[in-house]
């Protein structure tokens, strides 16, 4: 599993940006076109929502891999 840290003075980040930062996905559209096909999870559960906000102890999943959000 591998993970991200959030930046030093944000809250959270959108899934659509997390998987661009995790290098699951190669750019926005795709990652909007793979949320909305409900090809990924949050904490288990699918995700339809490009924008949902991820924080500290969030897990998403796609494609067989997996990111923890870290403070």
């Amino acid at each position: 599993m591998d993970s991200i840290k959030l930046r030093q003075n944000d809250e959270f980040i959108k899934l659509g940006q997390a998987l661009k930062a995790a290098g699951l996905v190669g750019s926005g559209v795709e990652a909007k076109e793979v949320i909305q096909d409900g090809l990924v999870t949050v904490n288990q559960e699918v995700e339809m929502r490009r924008g949902r906000k991820l924080y500290d102890g969030d897990i998403a999943a796609f494609d067989g891999k997996e990111i923890k959000i870290e403070k």
